[in-house]
């Protein structure tokens, strides 16, 4: 069923993406009214995320901001799609580094990165950076069920170098690379919500109280990483800015959570800036009543 789902629908994902993007828009235009008015794709999840989070907003404020999400979802959406087929060329004029000098120091110390960042305006082309960084990069990333379709994105993915490696073994590749004294950068979007049995760490997230993500603290705390926060900003349609800030690089002096809250602090920060940007549909608030005392 797997290969007979990717023969039919590879096709169609391949001939969108090799059109150029100036058709690509057009299309997400047709595609974001059918999403948003005639579908309606998660819109009471979007809604009440937006709610929660800014309460000082009227209905009608909240509305707004989610038909610009909306918009710039189906952007995203078919961003990834020209993924599979772009050049890195491409890529490189619209996703720019203006700070990329921050890593040719940083590099300096011999010390490897953990990347933090949320899922915010366009992180599928963060990949790029392998391109511009002496360190060996890593990203962690969820296997796809349709093995056929995980060897696309696989592929689609990997252009720039970066490796792809599941959550589960970035230890591994840690322990690996300091033993072999190879700097490497491991980049983790860590914004989203872990599963309840995983979870360490309850705190606030844009005033209400949910789990983190606490993997990205560990790691550099434990193996001594110098921690390192991306900025991802929109500068116009299909064109983003990504900006580099050091989080820390003496991370096992730190309290528990401490790197965390700082982290959390500055994707609030970004999110608040510009909302719009921000992956809505995900169902970030779904444990909110579920603290423990």
């Amino acid at each position: 069923m797997n290969l007979l789902i990717y023969i039919l629908v590879y096709p169609i994902i391949w001939l969108l993406s090799i059109l150029p993007f100036r058709i690509l828009y057009i299309i997400s235009d047709g595609v974001y009214l059918l999403v948003y008015y005639i579908i309606g794709y998660r819109k009471k999840v979007v809604f009440n995320n937006l709610k929660l989070s800014f309460p000082e907003k009227s209905d009608k404020e909240l509305v707004k901001i989610s038909k610009k999400f909306y918009h710039h979802f189906v952007d995203v959406f078919i961003e990834m799609i020209k993924s599979f087929t772009v050049s890195k060329e491409a890529v490189y004029k619209r996703y720019t580094y203006p700070n990329i000098d921050f890593f040719t120091e940083l590099y300096k110390d011999g010390k490897s990165v953990v990347l933090v960042g949320p899922h915010y305006a366009n992180w599928e082309w963060i990949m790029s950076l392998d391109s511009f960084v002496s360190y060996k990069g890593y990203a962690a990333f969820t296997k796809v069920n349709n093995k056929y379709f995980n060897n696309k994105i696989l592929k689609s993915r990997t252009k720039f170098g970066t490796s792809l490696v599941q959550t589960s073994k970035i230890i591994s590749e840690i322990k690996y690379n300091q033993k072999n004294n190879i700097q490497a950068m491991y980049g983790l979007l860590s914004d989203q919500s872990p599963q309840l049995k995983k979870t360490f760490y309850w705190s606030e997230f844009l005033g209400v109280k949910v789990p983190i993500h606490t993997g990205a603290e560990m790691l550099a705390k434990r193996y001594d990483l110098n921690m390192v926060f991306m900025d991802v900003k929109k500068v116009k349609r299909g064109h983003y800015e990504t900006t580099f800030s050091l989080i820390t690089n003496n991370a096992p002096k730190f309290k528990d959570y401490q790197l965390t809250d700082i982290f959390i602090e500055k994707v609030e920060k970004q999110i608040r800036t510009k909302p719009e940007f921000y992956f809505w549909t995900h169902k970030r608030f779904k444990h909110k009543d579920k603290a423990p005392d």
